[in-house]
């Protein structure tokens, strides 16, 4: 390598961007820090600034950038700090840098990580929600620019690396039958379903695996971000949503599987850790070190697999129509779900109206195909509308 690499790492102080930081800090010959975003943790960002050095900076407001500054500057740091959307996209397209990490949590991460695809970056693409609202246009912007994509959610990168390197000509044509997408079952799993009404966002947000924000905690809790994976992998591996099957994997140590004509199946498995597919897809194709401890299949000792009660987990369900129904509806489903988990933990609803709103928006809305950009941010906006107003009109 003749150089290092510039990295951008949008959502840096969350827990994939802390991932990634700790990842890049153990290869400073391999890897340098371009830029950061942070949203609400100004004051965590500020340390990782001070910490990783990086040229560019964004926070959400005018006012917050000049305190930041002016902090960075009399720490010695002479950083450019930018405001907003606007700024975010700079740092994702900005010519001299080489990779960005997309890990901005929900549809706020979308047009900043579409910026890179069209910039042709390597992409690492933890923000599942961009591709699920807009998987037709993002796919062509990656075939288009000849950007490279690579998945970090722990399942897709799982998939990837058990994907043949031809994939792309169509799982049939490489003998590809399905897609096993794993699935924890989160805190809820064995919950008796009388109790799901009463649960706290504390216990939703306990995963019993994985270290994760509370946004995707809840998602995780309601087997939502499992129905965002099952959308996401269609459109990653160009597979219809009947090639891909959910299975509950309590331990979390096979991350997803591929099953082949052939009868083989292959799976990638490794400790619940981020750093693990987070350096795969900085590195790829080649292997660096990621600190996360080797996997200890003796203290593991056994592997449990059980099918996903779509009772149990309406989410999962509204999340496979929708992959079905594609348009305007996935869209649609991400924002509902959004608006719903938001008001979950602000404590107005309880943990089973989540999906009841979902259901509700999705009923009540007209759905159409999307040939824009503008045409997912209007979905998106006409379900936070439709989800807000079923709030409102309950006084929630």
């Amino acid at each position: 390598m003749s150089h290092p690499q510039w990295i951008t790492v949008l959502g840096a102080t969350g827990s994939i961007g802390l991932s990634t930081l700790d990842v890049i800090g153990r290869h400073p010959d391999r890897y340098r820090v371009f830029a950061l975003s942070g949203f609400s943790r100004l004051a965590e960002l500020e340390v990782l600034c001070l910490r990783h050095q990086p040229r560019f900076v964004v926070v959400p407001e005018a006012e917050q950038a000049q305190a930041l500054r002016d902090r960075l500057s009399s720490a010695g740091l002479e950083a450019r700090v930018l405001v907003g959307e606007a700024g975010l996209c700079e740092i994702s397209a900005h010519p001299e840098v080489d990779a960005v990490m997309a890990a901005i949590v929900g549809a706020a991460g979308l047009k900043p990580t579409l910026a890179a695809v069209e910039a042709g970056k390597r992409v690492l693409l933890a923000n599942k929600e961009a591709l699920v609202m807009s998987g037709a246009l993002f796919m062509n912007a990656v075939r288009a620019s000849g950007a490279v994509l690579l998945p970090i959610d722990s399942e897709h990168n799982a998939i990837f690396q058990c994907m043949p390197t031809d994939y792309a000509r169509g799982l049939g044509e490489v003998g590809v039958r399905r897609i096993l997408l794993t699935a924890s079952g989160g805190p809820f799993r064995e919950t008796p379903m009388e109790q799901l009404a009463q649960v706290s966002p504390e216990q939703a947000c306990a995963h019993p695996n994985w270290s994760m924000g509370r946004k995707i905690s809840v998602d995780s809790a309601s087997m939502m971000n499992k129905g965002l994976e099952l959308i996401e992998a269609c459109w990653l591996f160009d597979a219809a949503p009947s090639k891909v099957e959910v299975v509950i994997h309590p331990q979390s140590v096979i991350h997803s599987l591929v099953d082949y004509v052939d009868g083989s199946v292959l799976a990638q498995l490794g400790n619940p850790d981020m750093r693990t597919p987070i350096a795969h897809a900085l590195a790829w194709p080649q292997r660096i070190d990621s600190g996360v401890s080797p996997l200890d299949l003796f203290s593991v000792a056994r592997l449990d697999f059980s099918a996903p009660d779509e009772q149990r987990f309406p989410c999962l369900r509204l999340a496979r129509q929708a992959a079905e129904a594609g348009g305007s509806v996935p869209a649609m489903l991400n924002a509902a779900n959004e608006v719903a988990v938001a008001a979950f933990l602000e404590r107005r609803i309880r943990f089973t109206d989540i999906p009841v709103i979902i259901d509700e928006v999705l009923n009540r809305e007209a759905h159409a195909p999307v040939e824009s950009l503008d045409a997912v941010l209007a979905a998106d906006q006409c379900a936070r509308g439709a989800a807000q107003a079923w709030l409102q009109e309950r006084g929630l």
